[in-house]
This record gives structure tokens, C-alpha cells and sequence, in this order.
């Protein structure tokens, strides 16, 4: 349909000229306006938006959106983003009910943002840096951090990995790359507040989710759940997730510094631990990482000697022989950037791994 005309402009829907008058004339709510609205709103210690972000390459500033608010947007339309369906959260080749990559980071952005608002910090930087934030992250889950690692000098970590390879692409603010970069707990602290608060919500997300996949998909009984969990946080995911977000909103606002309040904060820990004991590190989730990195590392010396092959990626390769450091560079870039399937398939096509070989099911999960 071409829609429906009206006063020299066209509308999507029919009957609408007729309720124009709901909306009214407005100047709109631009740029400016927010960032204005940013410096009376805001925590003092939250951070602002400043024209066109701190970019490494300068850019003219958006007429409506704040420079975290256009991060965002190119987060979500990056490839890296996108490909996120495609990588496991804990399930490798997950199933119709089961968590990925893309549903965490969704997930996780919910409960930042929910901090993020409750503390008055900002909202579109704690956004972007949540999309973001396991971008870097390659095909089944962390045993691709072990398998990529000996490639290179300074080792694969996928939230470094994220910031400075996978999104380099969208010149993103460093506040957000700063974000992205050190949500993991064992990187240094992020410089800005919403940075901090991703990192507590990607804990909170994975702990509750990745225990009700386990949970669902009958891995582990309701007698798992450590009882103090049970006993301050709830039964299901939903109490769960409201009492983490909580003490997180509460110790924040009463000490000025992004934190939990530490009973919650022990039973989160205990929480974890749980995980780690009976899901990620049972013995078949073992053996599943070390399916995925035996098929990682296999493509990588693949292509690594066909440099040729490689699709895509930003590495000038010509001249480059098989071998080389650049090949070897490229080709981790590349397989980082596959999704389980499509990796898993090259496997077959191009090395004739056996099917019944590949990783299926629960996938290792370590170092978060």
C-alpha cells in the first residue's frame, strides 16, 4: 500500500488526518534539549552526553539523538550485534526456549536500564554498553576464549575483544567502549557509572537465566538452588531478579557508589558458584568446551593457511602468505565472528569433521 494522503503529507493508516489535533504542533524534543534536560536531571556523577561524543574519529553532532543515544542505534544494526542469535549463552545449537547471546544481552539491558533510571544515571550509554557488551564474544560461548587465545600475543578475551575488534567499525564514544571493554569483573573497574552498572546486570541476567535454562531443560532439580537463595531471593527468576536489582538501586543511592548491599550480594555469589558446580563445569559441559575448541582451532590453522578464503574483515591480506602473523590474525578474526552453526558447518564442509563429533547441548562457560 502506498498509504493515504493528507494536508501535502502521507499517513500509514487510514482515518488518521482525522486525530491529528490528539498530537498538536510541537518544536520536537532534539539534541540539545536533552542534553540540557541530561544537566538538570542527572546524578552529578552520572555522565553526560556532550555533542558528538568522544570519538576517535570526530563527527558532526546528531540533530535529535545524544551521542550514547546514536552508540546505541549502531550497536543494535551492527553485524556483530545481530550474529549474537546465532552464539550460545550456555546451550550450544540452543532450542526454541533457551537463551543465546542476543537474548542475554537484551536481557541484561533490562535489568541495567532499570538501575540506570532508579538512579537517575544515563540511560543511553547504560543501553549501548549492555548491547555491546558481548559482541567480541566467538562461536560456543567462553571455551572460544580458550580456543582462540594461543593465536595471539595477548590472548582472546571477548570483552576487550569487543570493544577494540568487533564494533571498531561504528567509531563509538570511548565512554561506551570503555563500558564494553571492562564489563567483565576480572578487567579493570569501567571509568563511568553505567559501565559499572552493566556489570553488575550482566551477573544478575546470566546467574538467574542460565539456572532457569538449566532448570527447564532438566539439568538441574529445584534442590539446587543454594537456600539462600531461596531464602532472600525468591524461588523464580522474576523474585529473583527483582530483589538483585533492588539491592543494587538501594546500596547505590545510599552510598553514592554503584554496589549491593551485602547480604544480597553474598547470595548472588553462592548463586554463581551453584552454576558453576552444577552446570557449567559438570563433566558433559567439559566435554562440550573441549568439542569447541578442538573445531575452533582447526578452522583457524584452516584459514589461517588460505588466507585467501577469508570473507570480509578489515585486514589488507594481499601479499599475505598462509602462515604469516596477518593470516593467522585474520583468520582469528574470522572464526571469532562465526556464529555455532555456521562454524560448526565450515567444519564439515571444508575439514570433513565427523557430525556426530561437534558440540551439541551444554557448552563451557568459565571466567566470566
Amino acid at each position: 500500500m502506498a498509504g493515504h494522503d493528507g494536508r501535502g503529507v502521507t499517513f500509514a493508516h487510514a482515518g488518521t488526518s482525522d486525530r491529528i489535533a490528539r498530537l498538536g504542533t510541537t518544536s520536537g524534543f532534539d539534541r540539545a534539549h536533552r542534553e540540557a534536560r541530561e544537566s538538570a536531571m542527572l546524578a552529578p556523577g552520572a555522565t553526560r552526553s556532550r555533542g558528538s561524543g568522544d570519538r576517535a574519529v570526530s563527527e558532526e553532532p546528531d540533530p535529535w539523538r545524544t551521542c550514547f543515544e546514536r552508540d546505541r542505534d549502531r550497536v543494535l544494526h551492527a553485524t556483530a550485534f545481530r550474529r549474537l542469535a546465532g552464539k550460545t549463552q550456555v546451550f550450544v545449537f540452543p532450542d526454541d526456549h533457551q537463551r543465546t547471546r542476543l537474548t542475554h544481552a537484551l536481557e541484561v539491558a533490562q535489568v541495567a536500564t532499570s538501575i540506570a533510571r532508579a538512579c537517575s544515571l544515563n540511560v543511553a550509554l547504560t543501553e549501548a554498553i549492555a548491547f555491546g557488551h558481548d559482541c567480541g564474544h566467538g562461536p560456543g560461548g567462553h571455551a572460544s576464549e580458550d580456543a582462540l587465545s594461543p593465536y595471539l600475543s595477548s590472548g582472546f578475551d571477548h570483552a576487550p575483544w569487543g570493544a577494540d575488534v568487533s564494533l571498531r567499525s561504528l567509531n563509538l564514544c570511548e565512554q561506551t567502549l570503555d563500558g564494553i571493554r571492562n564489563h567483565s569483573w576480572s578487567r579493570p573497574a569501567p571509568s563511568t557509572p553505567e559501565g559499572e552498572v552493566v556489570s553488575w546486570a550482566d551477573r544478575i541476567a546470566y546467574v538467574c537465566h542460565d539456572f532457569e535454562d538449566a532448570f527447564k531443560s532438566g539439568i538441574v532439580t529445584p534442590h539446587a538452588l543454594p537456600n539462600v537463595v531461596r531464602e532472600r531471593c525468591g524461588d523464580h527468576r522474576a523474585q529473583q531478579l527483582g530483589t538483585f536489582i533492588e539491592a543494587v538501586v538501594s546500596a547505590t543511592l545510599s552510598t553514592g557508589t554503584v554496589a549491593m548491599t551485602t547480604d544480597i550480594a553474598e547470595a548472588l555469589s553462592d548463586f554463581r558458584a551453584s552454576n558453576y558446580e552444577c552446570i557449567y563445569l559438570r563433566p558433559s559441559s567439559m566435554h562440550q568446551g573441549r568439542a569447541v575448541i578442538s573445531v575452533l582451532r582447526a578452522l583457524v590453522e584452516y584459514f589461517g593457511d588460505r588466507p585467501n578464503l577469508i570473507r570480509g574483515g578489515d585486514v589488507d591480506l594481499a601479499g599475505v602468505s598462509g602462515g604469516e602473523p596477518p593470516a593467522i590474525r585474520a583468520a582469528v578474526e574470522y572464526v571469532a565472528g562465526m556464529t555455532d552453526r555456521f562454524a560448526f558447518n565450515q567444519a564439515i564442509a571444508l575439514l570433513d569433521w565427523d557430525p556426530d563429533k561437534l558440540p551439541s547441548g551444554v557448552g563451557i562457560s568459565v571466567r566470566r
